[in-house]
């Protein structure tokens, strides 16, 4: 039989049902390096004939196939595994085209190159979630992911152990080797992996939702019993029994290791870690370097090689400085690089030519794996059901944690490889993850948002406060520089003990080295002896501390840290916000100007944490920019800009309750109006401006630090020319944001604005080109979303 090979020659010499037994001829030294594209293509030096162009081919190929398939399929909200496994049924022998072309680029004695160099990129990939696990989390998942996590985990099991004799029947399964197959396809279906469902949650954006919590804390606490029992099984195989033991008590000394030396040491090393740097290079290299001998010993274990480095990733500190470092190091290479090579080689095993799709074998194995679907389905919703989650969160969490991906494939690649599986059957398993992976996802985009329970009617604002009633603030912090002039900010709400303020402090953290968002409250930690809980915000949380006790009775500090990744940091802002009951958050602007009136610094993700907590806050949202931080004991030159509508209103609530301290504050009302006469009838929102502005006269009257003045303006150029001149005048501008309002006064303005979530007069203000020290506060009235 003539195959295009690698070797001198190859034939074949024996053919069962499944497998191929071949005769191969090597040449001695074999062709690493190509005789070039000009060579004598007659030898074996040929490029496709030489090992190392051949397998820079094949990756170029797999690479450049996955990624252009990916690029569209994720416009359409497909997950990337679904682009890679396509990718491995287009280069495969499953759809029968370009076979010729395809066994040129992919000759016999070249997949073992492939397949070795592309599973260092799936250990990576386990070393990677392991240390990025949080093992610590399972001791603080409560009695609701435990009960979620064992259901799902022993209901599925024991239906389907008790029907494995009916389902072999039905697949006209005789033998013992064919029966064990179907308990690796149960055992497999029924695994969770938490690295695939932590990579799906990050995929939908919903990490650090409350649905996507409670899906990690499950999901950890099935895939430690899913492990446990596969280790189980797998010892107690009565196959095997009599290899296993001493393989058993090396593993066991190996793990004690890891867990008793190596872990300790790490800490060791972290603690001679200054703080806010790396921890060294020669530590990282050391720690990769024992990595890949721990691969090599599971094998020599006679495990799976993934086993030892996943317990070794999980002894390995999460998070700054190792965990983050190590992540840094192997992430792009390994889970961007490699781990996409693996899953599509995996996928190039598939061979539909091989299936029957009327035979038994198929049929059988189709319905044993929509079985396993609809049980793990039932399993999970269920008991959530039970914790009185509504039918769309308990479907969503269940089709989340009835996820497959990367790990799943990799087990069902190594059963085929050991023969305990049917190539039919690896061929379905693996189609069958295809579609129910893409469909689970789409199905919980379509039922889950997370943002829909801000979208309540409660009136959170500062224009619907009680008079008496105690306001409640909440300020995001992400550097050390923001507190000084957050906590200026604070002085403006003016409390007192007989109007007092509560302020919820979050230092928002970017979850570097980790695969769980973490939350901590910091006043419910206090006396405990929770690892260095305050280490994360330590200097934050003391400068508020100072500021409670500067305002004893005025003002009570509850700090929080909340360490997610930067997408999804306005999950933790408004579920806070609305926990809470805030009736504004106080967010930082992204710029950072030095002393000489330069722009030092731009932060993107803090721009786009500013957007999405304004599109979506459960109450009134304030933007803080500060140019120039005063450290004057004269009072405070004041100004709020109003033109009308709801932001202006809650501003101009916001600079009536700052002007009530009036030793501190002296505070001008600039009523932006034109000297056209309107109409008689007026709408309800006109009818609302005028109240509170002849609410502001009146209390202007009593007080001697409040100023009312009305100014005429036509256009954007005399609202520029009028907004310069003020700028000298004042230290501080709280102005609405006027977001969606088309006024002919700003008209002209919008076209020159740079940033929408400050409005126009927001923006203008805080414009670099502005030469001024002013500080601007730009508000948000709470939205009702219908």
């Amino acid at each position: 039989m003539e195959v295009d090979t690698l070797f001198a020659s190859i034939n074949q010499i024996n053919v069962s049902d499944h497998t191929a037994k071949c005769g191969v001829c090597l040449k001695t030294p074999p062709n690493i390096a190509s005789d070039g594209l000009w060579g004598n293509h007659g030898t074996e030096g040929s490029p496709l004939k030489s090992s190392m162009p051949i397998f820079l081919l094949q990756v170029i190929l797999i690479y450049t196939v996955t990624r252009t398939l990916n690029y569209p399929l994720k416009k359409l909200g497909f997950p990337a595994i679904f682009s890679q496994l396509m990718a491995g049924l287009i280069l495969g022998p499953s759809l029968g085209i370009l076979e010729k072309e395809k066994t040129m680029l992919f000759p016999y004695g070249s997949q073992d190159t492939l397949a070795t160099i592309a599973s260092l990129g799936y250990m990576l990939f386990v070393f990677e979630n392991g240390v990025k696990m949080d093992f610590s989390m399972i001791t603080r998942t409560g009695k609701q992911g435990w009960i979620i996590a064992i259901v799902g985990l022993l209901f599925p099991l024991v239906i389907g152990y008790s029907s494995v004799e009916t389902i072999s029947k039905l697949a006209n399964q005789g033998s013992l080797d064919e029966l064990h197959s179907t308990v690796v396809i149960l055992m497999t279906q029924n695994m969770t992996s938490f690295a695939v469902i932590a990579s799906v949650l990050n995929d939908l954006q919903i990490l650090n939702s409350e649905l996507g919590r409670l899906a990690l804390s499950s999901a950890l606490v099935g895939d430690t019993l899913s492990n446990i029992l596969v280790v189980a099984s797998a010892a107690l195989d009565t196959r095997k029994v009599n290899a296993r033991g001493i393989n058993l008590v090396l593993l066991f000394a190996v793990i004690i290791i890891i867990f008793f030396v190596y872990r300790p040491s790490m800490f060791l090393v972290i603690e001679h870690t200054p703080e806010g740097q790396e921890v060294k290079d020669i530590y990282i290299n050391v720690i990769i370097g024992v990595l890949f001998v721990l691969g090599w010993s599971s094998m020599l274990f006679n495990i799976e090689f993934i086993l030892l480095p996943f317990l070794y990733g999980l002894a390995t500190p999460d998070g700054p400085p190792l965990g983050s470092s190590l992540v840094k190091r192997i992430h792009t290479f390994g889970l961007e690089f490699l781990t996409p090579i693996f899953i599509t080689t995996c996928a190039m095993k598939m061979n539909y030519s091989l299936v029957e799709f009327r035979s038994p074998m198929f049929i059988g194995t189709v319905l044993m794996i929509l079985m396993a679907h609809l049980l793990k389905i039932i399993s999970y919703a269920a008991p959530s059901l039970y914790f009185k989650l509504s039918l769309k969160d308990a479907v969503s969490l269940a089709l989340l944690l009835d996820c497959k991906g990367v790990v799943e494939v990799a087990m069902y690649s190594s059963a085929l490889d050991k023969r305990d599986i049917q190539p039919v059957r690896y061929t379905v398993a693996l189609t069958m993850i295809l579609i129910s992976n893409s469909v689970s996802q789409l199905l919980v985009k379509r039922l889950y948002d997370p943002s829909r329970k801000y979208f309540g009617y409660q009136k959170r604002n500062m224009s619907n406060l009680k008079f008496d009633a105690n306001l409640r603030i909440l300020v995001c912090i992400h550097k050390q520089h923001h507190t000084v002039p957050i906590i200026s900010a604070l002085n403006l709400f003016n409390p007192t003990p007989l109007y007092p303020t509560t302020v919820d402090v979050l230092h928002l953290i970017e979850l570097v080295g980790r695969s769980s968002p973490i939350f901590i409250s910091h006043k419910m930690k206090k006396g405990s002896p929770c690892h260095a809980s305050n280490s994360y915000s330590e200097n934050v949380i003391l400068t508020f501390k100072l500021y409670e006790d500067e305002k004893l009775g005025a003002t009570t500090i509850y700090p929080y840290t909340a360490i997610s990744p930067p997408t999804l940091m306005h999950e933790d802002v408004c579920y806070l916000a609305l926990d809470k009951v805030a009736s504004i958050i106080i967010l930082p602007f992204h710029r950072r100007w030095s002393f000489d009136g330069k722009i030092e610094h731009e932060d993107k993700t803090v721009r786009l944490l500013n957007c999405k907590v304004m599109d979506k806050a459960p109450c009134s949202v304030g933007i803080l920019v500060t140019r120039f931080v005063r450290k004057s004991d004269s009072p405070l030159r004041l100004a709020m800009i109003f033109f009308g509508g709801d932001d202006d209103r809650e501003a101009l609530c916001l600079a009536n309750r700052a002007a009530k301290d009036s030793d501190n504050v002296e505070l001008v009302v600039y009523h932006m109006t034109t000297s056209e006469k309107k109409d008689e009838k007026h709408d309800e929102d006109t009818m609302l401006d005028h109240s509170i502005l002849k609410n502001a006269r009146r209390e202007c009257s009593r007080m001697r630090n409040v100023v009312h003045e009305e100014i005429i303006v036509e256009g954007g150029a005399q609202v520029a020319s009028v907004l310069h001149r003020l700028a000298e005048d004042h230290d501080f501008f709280i102005v609405g944001r006027r977001n969606g309002i088309d006024s002919p006064q700003t008209k002209s303005l919008q076209e020159w604005s740079e940033f929408p979530e400050l409005g126009v007069i927001g923006d203008f203000l805080a414009s670099p080109d502005l030469e001024c020290n002013s500080s601007v506060l730009v508000v948000q009235q709470q939205k009702f979303h219908h």
